[in-house]
């Protein structure tokens, strides 16, 4: 059967529209899915019983509840959750100065193969249904008693959110929807590894945050590092940042993940202040995660402050972001090292 939670507001209301429901009570329904969290038709008491008795006959209503969760010393907290299917996938919440982050999963495993991460290591399972992305950011709203208090949502999880893409923009659609979170297009973030025609269409159909994942300031490098860079190349991609569309005070973020004697030299920061000239953007610098089995090591504390100082006096923004979580296996680029205990 049809699961309700895997419908934006429109397509619900063209759902309900063969069983002579009007668009009002497709609002209800996505209110109470969405607002309300209601797990059951009988708690929809604002619906008639003959209309929930004809939604018991053809839906069901999804719901996600983490079998497992762990908390970091720094007081990240990682969600693991179990889909019907038995995979599991992991969400990250996170605290900041102001306000909380929740880092959440598009797809099990990851296609890209970037070589610095664990998501991707075991490749591509399938890809995850509006529903289930929705149902991470519904369930740690309601574990965590957030209220009107909401994290801002970052794709950044497993997976890449542009190799799913109707399933991403059909979740974004429920989170903003008036009748479900509201969610600000200013609290929301999606992360890309330079899917080019995927920024493209993303650029056309929301009013999101964009981040891409440099990691490299050449062809070359960013090759060895990221197979994507052979189908888009860093012209392309480029191309496609500054031709994206940017209301007056946003800017497109760049996450450039440090690693020693890689693409840590002043050098290479030198020729990464060259190559992001005339886009407006800012760059997160951040350390680079080890685990177990990686070939790459992080830079020391001089390294990162020189390479940040060089992008400072090419009047960069860019602040170093120390991930959180890492005692947990939940800093960025380990999600899914722990996916073989998820299911259980």
């Amino acid at each position: 059967m049809n699961d309700l939670k895997n419908l934006s507001l429109p397509e619900l209301i063209e759902t309900l529209q063969p069983l002579g429901l009007p668009p009002f009570r497709a609002r209800q329904l996505f209110s109470w899915l969405h607002q309300k969290q209601a797990v059951d038709f009988d708690q929809m008491t604002s619906l008639p019983s003959n209309v929930r008795a004809q939604l018991k006959e053809k839906f069901i209503i999804s719901r996600f509840v983490p079998c497992r969760t762990e908390s970091s010393e720094d007081g990240s907290r990682k969600y693991v959750f179990k889909t019907a299917d038995g995979h599991g996938i992991e969400s990250v919440l996170i605290p900041e100065r102001r306000h909380l982050t929740l880092c959440i999963s598009t797809q099990i495993g990851c296609a890209m193969g970037c070589r610095f991460c664990c998501t991707g290591q075991g490749g591509l399972v399938r890809n995850l249904r509006p529903g289930e992305i929705v149902g991470q950011v519904l369930c740690i709203v309601r574990e965590n008693n957030l209220g009107e208090r909401l994290p801002n949502i970052v794709y950044m999880g497993m997976g890449e959110p542009l190799a799913n893409y109707d399933n991403l923009i059909t979740s974004i659609r429920i989170l903003q929807d008036e009748n479900g979170l509201n969610y600000s297009h200013r609290k929301i973030t999606v992360s890309t590894c330079g899917l080019v025609p995927g920024m493209q269409a993303l650029g056309r159909d929301t009013d999101v945050n964009l981040a891409i994942s440099l990691n490299a300031p050449d062809d070359r490098l960013r090759s060895e590092l990221m197979p994507v860079n052979k189908t888009y190349p860093l012209a392309r991609l480029l191309e496609a940042a500054r031709s994206y569309p940017l209301p007056p005070r946003k800017r497109i973020t760049f996450e450039y993940i440090l690693m020693r004697d890689v693409n840590d030299s002043d050098r290479h920061a030198r020729t990464l202040a060259g190559l992001l000239k005339g886009i407006r953007c800012k760059i997160n610098l951040i350390p680079f995660n080890e685990h177990p089995g990686s070939e790459f090591r992080a830079p020391d504390e001089q390294r990162l402050l020189s390479f940040q100082s060089i992008l400072v006096e090419h009047n960069y923004t860019a602040p170093i972001r120390r991930s959180k979580g890492a005692d947990i296996a939940a800093a960025c680029g380990q999600l899914g090292r722990l996916d073989g205990e998820a299911a259980h």
